[in-house]
């Protein structure tokens, strides 16, 4: 596999981005479906009070999948724009500590949430009935925490290196077989929520297993050697160009816990549910805008490193097209099959109706909010962590938490659900602003750099 960064800066900008984007929505998607293809089955075939349990543990398996995130999109920003500036020594550093990283945290990380895990379960709203089922599944999948984030490691880090295939292989392994394990042990052998916790488990051991063979490649091209080191300054990068990413993905945990509490005094455990129904399917989304947003990085790092700013623009200009689109097309199928969408994890009639109601208020302006993405990713891309850590607080915890815990005080469930919109329209108003001020600062920096003078962005 070659390493000469010639993928970022040969070919239409429009082909370069979707070669990374199919992949990077796969691998999001995959680390969703983990949790979701779970709910669907042991929705369908064990009980509402199953879908309860599922999505008390979704927090603390976005937690663990945010984490590997954070450290893949900190080391493959770095990998991308230190190629893009030939700088081999400081690519390789990036790589080893990223994989030295993953594997204390991700050993630390679960083994305290497991030895902590009774209380954690009560804090984030598990009832008398389901916290039984909850317990069960979340101390078998943290087994597979490490696994899957190791498997965001290899894959991100060839990624970068131009070799846009290996995530797209990796991920839908780990989805095809996670699906057929269900199947196997949910429906086939009865073993209910433990079935399903083993059926992630195993197909993200899998998965990783794939990653490590074709990452092999890499260790004999870039004649890597795997030292358990930690680079002090390259930690620091990645920790604080990653950040953004951890947070755009913790939010969602952290929203998840607040309104499971919030809503089980308001609503009970069929208001949980709902939630849980509605982020299953609103993902997709999620999915689809964060996915293109995150390809963009590798190619505006890059070219950014080798400060080629007419291919930055045109890199962002293109990605907000791409996003814009394909999310209006998205938010159009949700409102109208929201029914059946829902019902796939939902047979209860009064629930489902509740749910279907309160999904199209939830995404109800939803495409707009891509430009917000967009603007953080951006940032991050060319270095800016602080003003990216900034905006990727601002959404979700900046504005929703204040917002919906006044909102439900007032109108209870329903404030919940009105909540979305509302912040979803002044997040989108706050991209708008910062995209036009990156493209200015961009600007100067083309114009600086053609003069020969200092740049203006700081990195």
């Amino acid at each position: 596999m070659g390493v000469d960064g010639s993928i970022f800066t040969e070919g239409k900008v429009g082909k370069v981005l979707l070669k990374f984007a199919i992949p990077a929505i796969i691998s999001l998607l995959v680390a969703e479906l983990y949790n979701m293809v779970d709910t669907f089955f042991v929705g369908r075939y064990v009980g509402p009070s199953a879908i309860g349990a599922l999505t008390i543990a979704f927090p603390i398996q976005r937690l663990l999948s945010s984490i590997g995130l954070l450290i893949s999109v900190g080391m493959s920003t770095m990998v991308a724009r230190y190629l893009g500036e030939k700088n081999f020594d400081g690519l390789k550093k990036a790589i080893t500590s990223a994989l030295t990283l993953t594997m204390v945290i991700l050993v630390v990380v679960p083994l305290f949430i497991y030895v902590f895990l009774h209380g954690i379960l009560l804090a984030m709203g598990a009832s008398e009935l389901i916290y039984p089922l909850a317990k069960e599944y979340i101390s078998i999948i943290l087994i597979g925490g490490f696994f899957q984030c190791m498997t965001f490691v290899m894959c991100y880090a060839m990624n970068a290196l131009g070799n846009t295939k290996i995530t797209l292989y990796a991920t839908s392994l780990g989805a095809i077989l996670n699906v057929i394990i269900d199947a196997a042990l949910v429906i086939g052998m009865g073993m209910g929520v433990k079935g399903a916790a083993i059926a992630t488990v195993v197909s993200q051991f899998l998965s990783f297993t794939f990653a490590y063979y074709k990452f092999r490649s890499i260790k004999k091209s870039l004649n890597l050697e795997f030292k358990f080191t930690f680079y002090g300054d390259v930690i620091k990068t990645i920790a604080t160009v990653g950040f953004s990413t951890f947070i755009i993905e913790i939010s969602d945990a952290i929203v998840a816990v607040l309104l499971n509490n919030l809503l089980v005094e308001t609503g009970g455990d069929s208001a949980i549910i709902i939630v849980g129904a509605i982020t299953r399917v609103s993902m997709f989304m999620y999915i689809n805008i964060i996915g293109i947003s995150s390809a963009m990085q590798p190619i505006v790092a890059y070219n950014y490193g080798a400060k080629n700013y007419e291919r930055v623009k045109e890199t962002i200009r293109k990605t907000i097209k791409a996003v814009s689109i394909s999310s209006i097309v998205l938010w159009s199928t949700m409102m109208i099959f929201a029914k059946p969408l829902i019902g796939s994890f939902l047979k209860d009639d009064i629930i489902l109706k509740q749910a279907v109601f309160a999904l199209r208020i939830v995404i109800s302006v939803f495409p707009i909010i891509a430009i917000y993405y967009i603007s953080i990713y951006v940032y991050q891309s060319i270095g800016e962590a602080k003003v990216s850590f900034l905006l990727s607080i601002y959404r979700q915890l900046v504005l929703f938490i204040p917002l919906v815990i006044l909102s439900v005080n007032i109108w209870g469930v329903m404030g919940a659900w009105i909540t979305y919109p509302i912040v979803d329209i002044i997040a989108a108003i706050t991209g708008v602003i910062y995209v036009k001020k990156v493209m200015n600062e961009i600007e100067e920096e083309q114009i600086q750099n053609l003069k020969g003078l200092p740049g203006t962005v700081k990195i």
